[in-house]
Parts: structure tokens; C-alpha cells; sequence
């Protein structure tokens, strides 16, 4: 199948993650995917180079092809955004002039029964970004304690019947392993029931808290951003694209925190911690997907974008 992903959000990630026009100047792109954001920018900032980091060997090969007219401008590597400091650093790159996030699970590996992401489609319980990691989703539900499937469907899923469907889960493993993305779907049915009208299917968050743990996408995410913020060089901007409400209070809370002057207790009638703002918010409030983009992609509706400047 090939790896054809619609980017999200790319006229706003266009209007908001600029660079000079006469200068060369550098990107990372930590979650290269298909290439889409890449192409755009590097047609349109002649001088622009871009580094691109994928955890998975196929958006890895797809994006090679796509920005291939780019070639002495681009290269991909595999790797995690938490790397893109050190990644950056091999490459050759002590500071860049922006980095570009995009979290979450692409269109070909949501629509690719084999990988096992979808609760729609039968196939492997995989959900591994990178196929070469060794924990599966398949593997985790059959040998995790009952106490950490109740923390990952409740954190990551944020599910009131987290405790239900975990004893549910230990329950069924003693009878048969999980293997399929059926044998998920079965157990979300019978334990959790049919959604209500106007609800989400009741194996979407079940699905979603197993990919995260599995990806460690929450964990990725704090660190790269961590990692955002020491290679731009001052002026630089980190633009970051989410999915859920787990991801953007993430992105939210730590731009938020990093372009506070003061982080002393509120308490304090002065400030003691003398701590300067790292970042300026360039955008105040999340950007989301206009009309015309929500008619042409009905999976940009959940995508929020944000964007800081490096003070």
C-alpha cells in the first residue's frame, strides 16, 4: 500500500513557521511522515535545508521520493523527535531556525489492516510505529499486571471503565492469547457495550491508550519538546500539530510555562526565581482547520496547531 498522507493544517503551518527569504536557514522536521508540510516549506523558502525524522521505514522511503527534488537540500534519518537535538548535532547542526512537530498516527498506518492500528480493519495487534521495536500491542496486553492496563486505559484512554475492561482483559488472556485486532473489538463489545448516538465507538479510546503506551507517544512528546527548545537558535520558531486533548494540554502547558517571566509561588509578593521567559507565544490560542480543509479532510478536525518563537 502506498504512503499517501494528507498533511493537516498546512496553510496555517505556512503562514505561522516563517523564515527570511535571502539567508539560508534550517529545519528539522521531527515527524516527516509523507513529506507534505516538507514539501511546502522547501518550495517555498528557496534557501531552506530540512533534516526529517521518522520512526517508520516507510515514511521514511515515501518522503525520500516525494521531496527528491529537494536532494541537496533535504535528508531523512529514523529516528524518534526526542533525538532531533542529538540527530541534529551528527548532522552537523549546532542551532536551527525552526522545528516542526506533527504528533500522532498517519493516514497509511491507521488504513494498513497489518499494522494493526485501526479497530475497524482485522489484523495484528502491532501498533508499532517503528516495526523494529520489540513491544507490540499484542504483547503488552497478554503480559502487563492488571495495575498498568488500568494506569494506560485510564491515562491514555482517559476511560471511566478502565478497572472493567483491564480485569476483562486478564480474564480472557488466561483462555487465549490476544493476537488480532478482533479479539480487542470483541471484548470492547461485550465488557464496554455499544456506543450511544453522538458517542465515540467504544474500542476508539481502548485503541488509542494501547498506541500511546506502546510508542510511548506521551513520553516522546515531553522530550522532544525539551529537545525543541535547546537546538532553535534565538528567533527560531517550534510549531507543534496535535490530535487529542492529551497531546495539546502538553504542548499547551509547556509553551505556556517556558514564555513565563516568573515561576515563583503565587504567593510571593516578589519574585525570587529570576526566571526569564525561554519562548514569546506566536499564537495565542490553538489554530484549527477551516471549512474548506474540513470538507477536502474530515481527519483535520481534531488537529489543533500551535506555535512559540524562541526569545
Amino acid at each position: 500500500m502506498a504512503f499517501e498522507h494528507v498533511s493537516v493544517l498546512k496553510k496555517e503551518v505556512l503562514e505561522h513557521l516563517v523564515f527570511p527569504q535571502d539567508r539560508p536557514c534550517r529545519l528539522i522536521d521531527g515527524t516527516l511522515g509523507g513529506g507534505g508540510h516538507s514539501f511546502a516549506l522547501l518550495e517555498k523558502y528557496p534557501h531552506l535545508e530540512l533534516l526529517g525524522i521518522d520512526r517508520d521505514e516507510n515514511a521514511l522511503a515515501a518522503a525520500g521520493e516525494r521531496l527528491a527534488p529537494f536532494a541537496g537540500r533535504f535528508k531523512a534519518v529514523k529516528g524518534t523527535y526526542s533525538q532531533l537535538a542529538d540527530l541534529a548535532r551528527q548532522h552537523g547542526w549546532e542551532q536551527v531556525d525552526g522545528v516542526l512537530l506533527d504528533i500522532g498516527v498517519s493516514s497509511p498506518q491507521i488504513d494498513t489492516a497489518e499494522r494493526g492500528f485501526s479497530w475497524r480493519e482485522n489484523g495484528p495487534l502491532d501498533m508499532r510505529m517503528d516495526q523494529t521495536a520489540p513491544t507490540t500491542a499484542a504483547r503488552l496486553l497478554n503480559r502487563s499486571p492488571e495495575t498498568e492496563l488500568v494506569r494506560i486505559f485510564k491515562e491514555y484512554g482517559e476511560l471511566k471503565q478502565a478497572r472493567k475492561i483491564a480485569a476483562a482483559v486478564i480474564a480472557a488472556r488466561e483462555e487465549r492469547p490476544f493476537a488480532s485486532t478482533s479479539d480487542l473489538v470483541a471484548l470492547c463489545d461485550e465488557v464496554l457495550g455499544r456506543a450511544r448516538k453522538g458517542e465515540l465507538p467504544r474500542p476508539t479510546l481502548v485503541f488509542q491508550a494501547l498506541r500511546i503506551a506502546v510508542n510511548d507517544e506521551l513520553g516522546e512528546l515531553e522530550r522532544g519538546l525539551e529537545a525543541a527548545l535547546e537546538i532553535l537558535s534565538p528567533g527560531g520558531r517550534l510549531a507543534v500539530i496535535s490530535f487529542h486533548s492529551l497531546e495539546d494540554r502538553i504542548v499547551k502547558n509547556f509553551m505556556r510555562e517556558a514564555a513565563k517571566d516568573c515561576i515563583c509561588p503565587p504567593r510571593l509578593p516578589v519574585c525570587c526565581c529570576n526566571h526569564k521567559a525561554l519562548l514569546k507565544l506566536v499564537t495565542r490560542h490553538a489554530l484549527t482547520a477551516e471549512k474548506e480543509e474540513l470538507e477536502l479532510n474530515r481527519r483535520s478536525a481534531p488537529a489543533r496547531l500551535r506555535v512559540a518563537e524562541k526569545c
